[in-house]
């Protein structure tokens, strides 16, 4: 973890600061390998200290590397002020999307007025560039996730409730090692699947119902995503139609996808397919995103954002369409962005199954 504590280092030099602190637990994790839910990092230019409270003594003694590790016996950063753990750093970077108003007051209190430098996504790019060792965790959890979608396929027939399917995906992926949810699962039936974020509800499955399924899971701390759409019964010509029309779209997307390229470029390349066959207004949410130690990290694959997209990240190719009171479908694998291409981190194929 020295290396990424340099990167903080580097970091704060860039935006003229001699500090940083983290408490966004995601991050942590990434910067030292803590996984509990309380902790507060303070780096250096000549040191990094890790403050946590007296529930994770030991796993933050056993999980921290390249920080020396304090338990508070009060408030974090408070305690680290009090035990003068920033030093003589007078400028301390701060993630602005993390970092509550209250917090920052309670940070300059505690540090004796430092200048607390609020930066958005300040780690963003770092952490998206994956290591192989992260890669091959976000590929575990795929294919953990690959294994719940074939075994909750019997599961769903005529009669059997979204809700009742949903309870059936956390149970699989729980069996299966997982120790959470990525985010809970969408089970949408029929008219409600043309909701993109459809919760799961009471309304039981139809004959000729397309059902859009998206779960995922957290396995060894890295996140899957995976949607599939699938048919209970022969589907008609339109919905057989516009299954095509999506999974041909995510074909190319991900026979296009490399690193270099923006995400707006990649994000026009499913679209252009879509828009193509005429169902571009359908097309309402964007391509996709990163995925690693949080189920939605940096990059988006959008047509609002323009960065350029790094090798080693992470990331959905989710294209989809909703038509409003028929249907929706959505195909969603997870791929990881290479010089000159990407590799697919999904082992599950994309074809119609009909129930």
């Amino acid at each position: 973890m020295t290396a990424r504590l340099d990167t903080l280092r580097e970091l704060a030099a860039q935006h003229g600061a001699d500090a940083v602190l983290l408490s966004h637990p995601p991050d942590l994790r990434w910067a030292v390998g803590f996984t509990g839910s309380n902790g507060l990092l303070l780096v250096t230019e000549a040191a990094a200290h890790f403050v946590t409270d007296g529930r994770y003594t030991s796993q933050a003694r056993a999980e921290v590397d390249g920080a020396d590790v304090h338990v508070a016996d009060g408030p974090l950063a408070a305690w680290a002020g009090d035990h003068d753990l920033l030093g003589d750093a007078s400028r301390a970077v701060v993630q602005a999307e993390h970092v509550t108003l209250a917090a920052s007051d309670d940070w300059r209190r505690a540090f004796g007025g430092i200048d607390l430098v609020a930066v958005r996504d300040l780690l963003s790019e770092a952490v998206a560039a994956k290591t192989e060792a992260e890669v091959e965790a976000v590929r575990q959890a795929q294919a953990l996730t690959c294994e719940v979608f074939d075994a909750i396929l019997p599961y769903i027939a005529p009669g059997i409730s979204e809700q009742a399917i949903a309870a059936e995906i956390v149970y699989q992926h729980l069996q299966r090692g997982a120790s959470a949810m990525s985010f809970e699962p969408i089970v949408a039936a029929g008219p409600h699947g043309a909701l993109p974020h459809a919760r799961p509800s009471s309304r039981t499955i139809n004959a000729g119902d397309l059902v859009v399924l998206d779960m995922g899971g957290v396995l060894e701390g890295f996140c899957s995503d995976l949607t599939r759409t699938v048919a209970v019964g022969e589907p008609g010509e339109v919905e057989r139609a516009a299954y095509e029309t999506v999974r041909t779209a995510q074909r190319a997307a991900i026979d296009g996808a490399e690193a270099g390229m923006t995400g707006r470029d990649l994000d026009a390349v499913a679209r252009d397919v879509i828009e193509a066959d005429g169902l571009g207004e359908y097309f309402t949410h964007s391509l996709g995103h990163g995925v690693g130690i949080e189920v939605h990290e940096w990059p988006r694959l959008s047509q609002q954002v323009a960065h350029r997209l790094p090798a080693g990240a992470t990331v959905t190719i989710e294209p989809g369409v909703y038509l409003p009171d028929r249907f929706g479908i959505r195909i969603e694998d997870v791929v990881v962005l290479r010089d000159g291409g990407c590799d697919n981190l999904t082992p599950l194929p994309t074809d119609l199954v009909v129930l």
